[in-house]
């Protein structure tokens, strides 16, 4: 039997997103994060040393890591071929962006969060300004630069035809769904009409809706 040891507001939320994708018996271990830290539970490090999530468990077996869960799971399971494509460039094009979205787009993401967040946080009130203009001056220069190119480039690539890999749904879109939900949060999209688009085309894919029912209310930190 699958685990998935699932993390509110986190990446397990495409996992659980997967596995109704794939119409498979699984069952919920749910977990939350700390109010002070938003970090998840001691607890999860008896699953995985780590304690990060996702992690699933398959009887005996464990796999961690969301790119390593979704090859895992399509390997094992995916018996019809539905959510990767076999062969030729769209096989390529799939393993890119699987690979893209935590090795190129989250990890700016997750910067320019650390940056917004900076500002907020408890500090003496003359300090404020100081970190506000060290903050703003990173995001300026450092990862604004850095994320807009991605984001013209997912933009063309979704202008192009309906998800990442032509015209049927994989587990890269999957995969590319949780950083673009993030990129919401975080940017400007009224200039990405077609990354606005496919955000709502995955709320509303009925297994995305049932992953939600069952894993509880979703947003990204």
């Amino acid at each position: 039997m699958i685990t998935l040891h699932h993390l509110e507001n986190s990446r397990s939320q495409r996992i659980l997103w997967l596995l109704e994708e794939l119409e498979l018996d699984y069952e919920i271990v749910e977990y939350k994060r700390d109010p002070l830290t938003a970090s998840g539970p001691e607890s999860l490090k008896a699953i995985h040393p780590l304690g990060k999530s996702p992690v699933i468990t398959d009887d005996e077996l464990t796999v961690a890591e969301s790119g390593a869960i979704i090859e895992y799971l399509l390997d094992q399971y995916d018996t019809e071929k539905r959510l990767r494509p076999t062969d030729g460039k769209a096989l390529l094009d799939y393993r890119y962006w699987l690979h893209f979205a935590e090795g190129s787009l989250m990890p700016l993401l997750v910067m320019k969060l650390v940056m917004m967040k900076v500002p907020k946080s408890p500090m003496p009130f003359f300090i404020k300004p100081i970190a506000k203009a060290l903050t703003d001056k990173v995001q300026e220069k450092f990862i604004l630069p850095r994320i807009k190119p991605q984001m013209l480039f997912i933009e063309k690539t979704l202008g192009e035809h309906t998800w990442f890999v032509g015209e049927e749904l994989t587990a890269a879109d999957i995969q590319m769904s949780f950083p673009l939900q993030a990129s919401s949060t975080r940017l400007d999209l009224s200039e990405f009409p077609n990354i606005a688009r496919f955000i709502k085309q995955i709320e509303a894919q009925p297994a995305y809706q049932k992953a939600i029912a069952k894993g509880g209310s979703f947003t990204t930190l």
